[in-house]
């Protein structure tokens, strides 16, 4: 059946209703659409139109509701598509909400709204084929707005015809010519031309361009920083390039001019010394005795430019052997004079090398015994102050390598002399933390709190100890002193999308065994993730109108990749880890729950609600102010974005009892495989989806894949075992075509005529110092029904020679024992305790429940020291 056609008044009525729509006139608008509707009680797109607007008024349900009923009055309407696009895309579903612009351009495909919206959200899904179709019909429609043609440029360039893109912007940048000497948005332009011209590989174009807009010479490339660097990078890809000696020699005259320039600009610059050097042939990642003494040569050439830092330690990093102890003595002296904090940050990458390592040591050693015998009555006086910073220096050093008890000592040597100084408890803490004693490295960070309670960055490092050492609520009082008043710190930490809290709050709550808030942070951390991607959408109109090209193209590539980031990747494991332990375990999920409230606690939570309704009830009403208002709020735009709905599981209770877990945790690792192919822990999380959602194929792909990285890594190992046995044990054999596949490729893991407990002993014989590669062979003999005193025994060799064994390892096997419960779990706790006398991990339970009691009861509390400043 047709709509029914307005007579020409109410086409006019119609219109004014589009107008008071367009000007938030909603009160009116609403008014005009019942008007309509009172005569024309079927006509779909003033239903449509009134849905809209209700929504806006906050009447989301009935207004949406409104809005499909309009829909299926008339299916043929582009006002009718093009609204219901705009609730699907204040819902975030842009894929959606796409094929209905589609949809409405087929009945109107001249609509420049709908064309402006639809070329955004196909920008949003990546969807650039069906891009430049859109911009060029914009362009069609506006040939004279310059920004439909830069549209059409990025369109082209990202659908990847970047022939096409330098095409657009040659005729775009021939009636530009006019433009005044200070065009930002020009400039601009001319940049994302040089980089369409490099992607293209024709960089002898793109070095010309610069130059010829060279702003020195009164070109229009206002960023002469940004053109000298394009410029020297153009130059050296020219020389890699065929071309003749002599062109290779004038190209390397002008990189060479390029990079001076930038020095001189910026002597501190590491990445332009390093173009410096490699124009010269020099590779600093990989300096040769050959080239050695030249790169020394051109770096000491800028020693005596003032404050400059960068040339001398680049020198480090190149001088080997006597060279290097002779730059590191000057190098250290000036630093440790100076009192930098940041030292051993800024030597660390040397310590690679360990003969540099262990000059750096000596030379540290040899100052500090100098400080410590200098005095005035032997004529050689040092300050305190570098004393000071020589003792920290070595603390660090010792720390970094694994001397825990040497780094403490002389740590207590350094407080004695400056108790006043916060790095030294900081660094205190860190050296506690890497010796395994969590809850000693949050008392000595809290001290360095109270030393300077303003410090926002001790503030959080404290925080973050106190959640590794398992209390909760002291770090939330920490992390409370710097968010907003009115509210929870964690409610606000993760309104701020403080990845820092919710990834170590979550690790806190899953070491604790509590799995429903750990899954409560971690799917927080997914919904960051999601926000990420949903804030790209209001930049791809924004960008090209100004011409941000260049930094829009990278964030494009980057939104691509920002689940590669390691606090995502992190947070997946850690989820899908606890869905297959809730799988495993259906015990886990109903253990979680809080005990049920008894009768008299029911009794008296309704007393305190009806006491809590009679106080509401009690309070006075304002003289018709307050019905005024909320009239005033009924009637104002509430806007399209769905309210946010309150969280009816705050804890995760019921999170825990779902009954798919396997499918969320697919869900959760969607595309992460793809996307990170060479991360091991992302392998090993989609086979322990896979194979217990019987997708074998999916398994063999990720062992093959993280063979093809690690073949000799212990969780490997035991995993290929486990998957030829799961795979051998069905009771039919999987038939053709996924049977022979499947075992042609375990086969290529695990030769058939290799039996399981041949493949377990060698592997065994070959890694027999590694603690975890024991744990891994445990394992194995767990799959293969091995007794549990055979598996105990073959767990508590890690203890013996010759393996290697630290702390950590010590914990992943005293879980594993525990995991089994085993009954000689017990006694290897015992027997790590006296082992690792610095660590506090082995500790019994009542013994770890006394330290955090400590903490609190220490007059140490969080809750001490100087007030921050509050954010409101």
């Amino acid at each position: 059946m047709a709509p029914p056609a307005l007579a020409q008044k109410d086409k006019k009525l119609f219109a004014d209703l589009l107008s008071q729509y367009e000007n938030r006139q909603l009160s009116k608008g609403r008014k005009t659409a019942d008007q309509i509707l009172k005569k024309y009680p079927e006509h779909g797109e003033t239903m449509c139109m009134k849905g809209l607007i209700l929504v806006h008024l906050g009447q989301r349900d009935e207004g949406i509701n409104l809005v499909k009923e309009g829909m299926r009055k008339d299916l043929s309407s582009h006002i009718c598509w093009h609204v219901w696009a705009l609730i699907q895309k204040s819902e975030h579903k842009y894929e959606d909400a796409l094929k209905s612009y589609i949809q409405a351009l087929k009945f109107d495909k001249d609509n420049f709204n709908i064309l402006r919206d639809t070329a955004v959200l196909q920008t949003q899904t990546r969807q650039f084929e069906g891009l430049v179709e859109t911009r060029h019909n914009l362009l069609r429609l506006r040939p004279y707005n310059r920004h439909h043609w830069v549209g059409l440029a990025v369109a082209y360039q990202l659908n990847g015809n970047l022939a096409e893109a330098k095409q657009v912007l040659e005729y775009i940048e021939g009636f530009l010519r006019n433009v005044g000497s200070y065009d930002v948005e020009f400039s601009e332009l001319l940049m994302y031309h040089v980089r369409i011209l490099e992607d293209m590989g024709d960089f002898k174009s793109a070095v010309d361009m610069l130059e010829s807009h060279d702003r020195a010479k009164g070109g229009s490339v206002l960023d002469r920083m940004a053109g000298t660097e394009m410029k020297a990078r153009l130059l050296a890809k020219l020389k890699e390039s065929n071309a003749d000696d002599e062109q290779k020699t004038a190209w390397t005259e002008r990189a060479d001019a390029a990079w001076r320039w930038l020095l001189s600009q910026n002597a501190d610059g590491y990445e332009y010394y390093k173009g410096f050097l490699t124009n010269q042939g020099i590779d600093l990642d990989n300096v040769t005795d050959e080239n050695r003494e030249k790169a020394l040569e051109m770096l000491r050439g800028y020693f005596n430019v003032q404050f400059a830092t960068a040339p001398r330690r680049l020198a480090l990093h190149v001088a080997a052997r006597q060279e290097f102890t002779d730059l590191i003595k000057p190098y250290l002296t000036n630093a440790l004079t100076k009192g930098i904090p940041s030292l051993f940050a800024d030597l660390k990458p040397l310590y690679k090398d360990s003969a540099k390592r262990q000059i750096i040591e000596d030379t540290v050693e040899e100052f500090r015994a100098n400080f410590e015998s200098s005095s005035p009555s032997t004529g050689v006086s040092v300050e305190p102050t570098t004393y000071l910073w020589a003792l920290y220096l070595l603390a660090q050093h010792h720390s970094y390598l694994g001397r825990h008890k040497q780094a403490l000592e002389i740590l207590d040597i350094a407080i004695a002399h400056t108790p006043t100084l916060p790095e030294l408890y900081m660094t205190r803490a860190r050296a506690l933390k890497r010796a395994g004693d969590p809850y000693g490295a949050a008392r000595a960070m809290n001290e360095a709190r109270l030393l300077d309670g303003q410090d926002r960055f001790i503030n959080t490092k404290t925080g973050k100890y106190l959640l590794r050492a398992g209390m909760v609520n002291e770090a939330d009082a920490i992390f409370s002193k710097f968010t907003r008043g009115g509210t929870s710190a964690a409610a606000d930490l993760e309104e701020m999308q403080a990845m820092h809290y919710l990834v170590e709050q979550g690790d806190s709550y899953r070491r604790a065994g509590k799995f429903n808030l750990a899954l409560k942070k971690y799917y927080v951390i997914q919904k960051v993730f999601e926000s990420f991607r949903e804030d790209q959408y209001e930049f791809h109109q924004y960008s090209v109108r100004k011409t941000i090209l260049n930094v829009y193209t990278e964030m494009l590539k980057w939104e691509d990749n920002v689940r590669s980031h390691p606090g995502f990747i992190h947070a997946a494991v850690a989820t899908v880890q606890i869905w297959i332990a809730l799988y495993d375990d259906a015990t886990i999920g109903p253990s979680l729950q809080p005990v049920e409230i008894t009768a008299p606690d029911v009794s008296s939570k309704k007393a305190l609600n009806k006491a809590k309704k009679a106080a509401r009830k009690g309070q006075p009403e304002a003289d018709g102010a307050n019905s005024k208002k909320a009239t005033a709020t009924q009637s104002e735009d509430k806007g399209l974005e769905p309210p946010r709905l309150k969280d009816d599981d705050p804890e995760g209770l019921k999170l825990v009892l779902v009954e798919d877990p396997l499918e969320r945790a697919d869900k959760y690792l969607t595309g992460l495989s793809e996307l990170v192919p060479q991360n091991m822990d992302i392998c090993f999380a989609v086979y322990d989806v896979a194979i217990r959602r019987k997708k074998y194929l999916q398994a063999v792909r990720m062992l093959m894949r993280a063979h093809s990285l690690d073949s000799e890594h212990p969780d490997l190992h035991w995993r290929i075992v486990h998957l030829r046995n799961t795979v051998s044990s069905l009771p039919e054999s999987i038939p053709a075509p996924v049977g022979p596949v499947l075992a042609e490729s375990i086969a290529s893991l695990l030769p058939e005529e290799v039996s399981l407990e041949l493949f377990n002993s060698q592997y065994l014989q070959k890694h027999s110092s590694s603690p975890m590669a024991i744990v891994a062979h445990a394992k194995v003999a767990q799959i293969l029904k091995a007794p549990q005193d055979e598996i105990d025994s073959i767990l508590f060799t890690v203890l013996k020679e010759p393996a290697q064994l630290d702390h950590e390892a010590a914990f992943s096997v005293l879980s594993y024992l525990k995991e089994m419960k085993s009954a000689r779990a017990e006694e290897f706790r015992i027997a790590c305790n006296d082992r690792f006398e610095l660590s506090t991990l082995f500790k019994s339970d009542e013994e770890i429940a006394a330290l955090q009691r400590s903490f609190s009861e220490s007059g140490e509390s969080p809750a001490d020291g100087e007030a921050l400043e509050t954010v409101t």
